[in-house]
């Protein structure tokens, strides 16, 4: 298997209010048969309704409840960039569930869930460079 992913789908439970919310935090989606693609990057971000989307991947479609086990990433060139975005998510219908702040590795970061729950961390960290077309770019871990 190469090291790659293609696409990130997100299980939803209303449609129309997940698409809106992209939307209002700038991202451009396409809706296709009941799902919403939005190109991000050299990957894609997919809205899908949460029981067909359990359905089709052969799990039972258990009701949304807590921490999923999973936090999408979001970097970004400066510190106010983190706030902006957190600001822009909190009146999109999102719930900022840790402010901006330094954190414990020393990075400016805060995270955001979407209205299924889905978190987000808004980070700036020096240390990952961000490309023009803002794809990233790991440091030498010195591996």
């Amino acid at each position: 298997m190469e090291q790659r992913i293609s696409l990130i789908t997100l299980g939803v439970t209303d449609l129309a209010r997940a698409k809106g919310f992209y939307a209002a935090l700038g991202w451009r989606g396409t809706e296709v048969e009941e799902t919403v693609f939005h190109q991000a990057g050299g990957l894609a971000l997919v809205l899908w309704d949460r029981a067909k989307l359990a359905a089709d991947c052969g799990l039972p479609a258990t009701p949304p409840t807590g921490f999923g086990g999973i936090a999408l990433a979001h970097n970004v060139r400066t510190d106010a960039e983190v706030d902006a975005v957190l600001d822009a998510a909190a009146a999109a219908g999102g719930t900022v569930t840790r402010p901006a702040a330094v954190n414990a590795i020393g990075f400016y970061s805060g995270v955001f869930t979407d209205p299924d729950g889905h978190a987000w961390e808004v980070a700036h960290n020096p240390g990952f460079t961000l490309a023009a077309d803002g794809s990233l770019i790991l440091p030498d871990f010195g591996v």
